[in-house]
């Protein structure tokens, strides 16, 4: 199975920092597009931050600044660095990748979601 599992999410006071990770994994022919996504309380899911196979990176005007996507390909992992963290930053993150399955199908895969917290 194609598989994606976050971690590093948890309580952060505001001002602080977090790293999140997204490890994928099954047998496929590669991983394209990867992105992180949010849902906070009584909110819609939205895109945070996204970043193609080439590194391209695309941000949410809301954490342009403070966030940071980056990839290791070699690992089939996505990060997502998260400083200055808000109150309004508080939401199950999700990671997201477009992949390529070994039969050439255009597919998505979702995370579990991870939990972060910024709380005083």
């Amino acid at each position: 199975q194609v598989q994606l599992v976050e971690s590093g999410g948890g309580l952060v006071q505001p001002g602080g920092s977090l790293r999140l990770s997204c490890v994928g994994s099954g047998s496929i022919f590669s991983f394209r597009a990867m992105g992180w996504y949010r849902q906070a309380p009584d909110k819609q899911r939205e895109l945070v931050a996204s970043i193609t196979s080439g590194g391209i990176t695309n941000y949410a005007d809301s954490v342009k600044g403070r966030f940071t996507i980056s990839r290791d390909n070699a690992k089939n992992t996505v990060y997502l660095q998260m400083n200055s963290l808000k109150p309004e930053d508080t939401a199950v993150y999700y990671c997201n990748a477009g992949f390529t399955s070994m039969s050439f199908r255009n597919l998505e895969v979702w995370g579990q979601g991870t939990l972060v917290t910024v709380s005083s």
